[in-house]
């Protein structure tokens, strides 16, 4: 029987060991965290994350927990403008929530938890999935953070994306009737409000107008530093997923469906021993669009062109191209 070890325990991680599990391996799961625990994240779900759910056997769960129904798109630029309707909504479930059931059927299926720090397995036949989150091999000065917070107060069926210089961010509601609110922020802009992120919104006036109806429900978390862009050519032994992988912009909206496709890919690779070229191309596959498209805009961002960009494309349009493509993404 084959046997896969897998570090990180999140979307990537616990949607590969489903995957594998499935497929009659005996997995380890390695995790130093305790589920359920909030994570730094969009909490936005796209409309194409269903049938990727079904496959993992957890969308009647999720369904059960009533997340947020999404159906608009806000882009504010400055004091321009670009919205449209999604022609499907799309959900707002928090990390929290989501990690847990994943986690939760990882081990229903057959995943045994290791809480130790993963060391590399002595047996030649044991395959490894690394789903531990991002690359962070960045230069002091230069680097980007993200932050997160949950708040109670009037929440609406849009996910809203504003561009204010030295960032962006994300409102968004979850289950439950609360907003998320995550961004990410360059470190010298974060230096110059002494880290103090209530500080940091009130220098983005439209952001702070937005939060102003809205009571924070904890102190805000922040991760990093964060490092943009996919590593499709550096996996060599190891079966690569999630962030892992690739780190995909917030902005897209696509980070949790990546990760749980490539997860998904993943599993179902290490389980049938293929070779790590062949989860690499299948990940390119599903993925590869996504990513260009995220940094092309990225880019626009950085030189204060998103806006001049957002007017020229469809907003149906860019949407599309930051969704993982192919069949292989369900």
């Amino acid at each position: 029987m084959s046997a896969v070890d897998i570090v990180g325990a999140g979307p990537a991680g616990s949607a590969a060991a489903i995957a594998a599990c499935e497929l009659g391996c005996v997995v380890r799961l390695f995790e130093k965290s305790t589920f359920p625990r909030h994570k730094v994240c969009g909490e936005f779900l796209s409309p194409g994350v269903r049938p990727v759910l079904e496959h993992l056997g957890v969308l009647a769960e999720v369904e059960r927990l009533e997340p947020a129904r999404i159906a608009r798109v806000e882009l504010h630029f400055g004091h321009s403008q670009k919205s449209w309707t999604l022609s499907e909504a799309a959900w707002g479930l928090s990390r929290y929530a989501l990690d847990n059931i994943l986690y939760q059927r990882a081990l229903a299926v057959g995943a045994a938890h290791v809480k130790e720090v993963w060391t590399p397995p002595g047996e030649p036949d044991r395959r490894v999935i690394l789903a531990h989150g991002r690359s962070t091999n960045i230069k002091r000065g230069k680097r980007l953070f993200g932050f997160k917070a949950h708040f109670r107060g009037p929440a609406n069926d849009a996910v809203e994306l504003y561009f204010p210089s030295g960032g962006y961010a994300g409102v968004c509601a979850v289950e439950g009737g609360i907003t998320n609110v995550c961004g990410v922020v360059r470190e010298s802009l974060l230096r110059k409000v002494d880290f103090d992120f209530d500080a940091l919104l009130r220098g983005w006036p439209l952001l702070a107008e937005r939060v102003r109806p809205l009571q924070r429900c904890w102190d805000w978390l922040s991760t990093g530093p964060l490092v943009f862009g996919d590593r499709f050519d550096a996996a060599e032994n190891e079966y690569l997923a999630g962030d892992a992988l690739g780190f995909i912009d917030p902005f897209t909206g696509s980070g949790i469906q990546s990760g749980l496709i490539t997860g998904r890919i993943a599993g179902m690779a290490a389980a049938r021993n293929l070779p790590v070229a062949e989860h690499v191309r299948l990940c390119k596959q599903a993925l590869g669009r996504q990513f260009a498209t995220a940094g092309i805009f990225r880019g626009a961002v950085r030189a204060g062109l998103a806006d001049w960009l957002a007017r020229f494309v469809p907003g149906r349009l860019l949407f599309y191209l930051t969704r993982p493509g192919g069949s292989i993404a369900t």
